[in-house]
């Protein structure tokens, strides 16, 4: 029975695809074919209710994963010796590190925490591009602890929330020992791609000269036609009769067209966000040791 022996645990909107892809180019590792599996969460899908923006907008499983299921993932391990998976999730949900330490004690964990304000609206754009979010940024910071205490959508609409990072990290270093536990900066993953990959090979026990195509990056985008982005995104009559004779590289060609790059957060609103997270960043410094003043600007 193969499982992994690392997971990428987060956080999401912090560069955690564009590292999954990174690390599946080696021949040393294996990732899950199905990224964010979820298997450690399962309250994403039985304590949250169906959000009705969601329908139609992606593919998404509504039960959690059986145990049959996630082991599934791994049986096409050959040689490979770094096994892994990433959902972002982990890192946020309370009960997620006792989990696995029950299952994988030994597991070694990555985790790429970005500035919070950022990430949050991060998050909040990629929720508008795929039609799940109808409130400007500052009416859905507003509404976010109503909607989280009403629990229609599971962590996609925690856009404040889940920036919260130093509670979440420490879960993990009161369980693990830290030998066990990496933690990168979003910002080095940008900046340079291929030293943070190195790093983590080295971490994994894999070959650290290997270099995957960097070329891959996630982009922030939203739509420049809502209406559109609806259309081709959401079930609807006009949709089911045209896509069996529209081929699908025109179909991501058009969605593709019909984004723009996201404006850049409010001075005003990035403010008040550095100013809610301002305890809980010098708190996460501390813990991690790592500088993170540029959060604070």
């Amino acid at each position: 029975m193969v499982q992994p022996n690392f997971l990428i645990i987060g956080a999401a909107k912090a560069g955690t695809s564009s590292l999954y892809h990174y690390l599946n180019e080696h021949p040393q590792i294996y990732m899950s074919p199905v990224k964010e599996p979820r298997f450690f969460a399962p309250e994403l899908y039985t304590d949250y209710l169906k959000d009705p923006y969601r329908s139609g907008a992606k593919e998404h499983r509504s039960t959690p994963m059986s145990l049959e299921e996630y082991l599934a993932l791994f049986e096409d391990v050959s040689n490979e010796t770094a096994i892994g998976e990433a959902s972002t999730e982990y890192l946020y949900v309370p009960k997620t590190p006792e989990r696995i330490k029950e299952r994988l004690p030994d597991v070694r964990l990555i985790a790429v925490l970005r500035d919070p304000a950022e990430r949050a609206y991060s998050a909040f754009c990629y929720q508008v591009r795929d039609g799940c979010e109808q409130l400007t940024f500052e009416e859905a910071l507003a509404q976010e602890e109503h909607r989280r205490l009403e629990k229609k959508r599971w962590p996609g609409w925690h856009y404040e929330r889940v920036g919260f990072y130093h509670e979440q990290v420490k879960r993990y270093f009161d369980l693990f020992d830290k030998k066990q536990i990496k933690i990168y900066l979003y910002k080095d993953l940008q900046a340079d791609s291929g030293a943070v990959v190195k790093d983590a090979c080295r971490f994994l026990n894999v070959e650290d000269t290997f270099t995957p195509d960097l070329t891959r990056r996630n982009v922030s985008a939203i739509p420049k036609n809502m209406a559109l982005q609806n259309l081709l995104i959401k079930d609807n009559p006009l949709k089911t009769l045209v896509k069996p004779f529209i081929p699908i590289g025109l179909r991501k060609s058009i969605r593709s067209q019909n984004l723009k790059k996201k404006p850049a957060l409010s001075p005003e609103i990035r403010q008040k966000l550095v100013a809610d997270y301002r305890e809980d960043i010098l708190k996460l410094q501390d813990l991690i040791q790592k500088d993170l003043s540029h959060w604070l600007d």
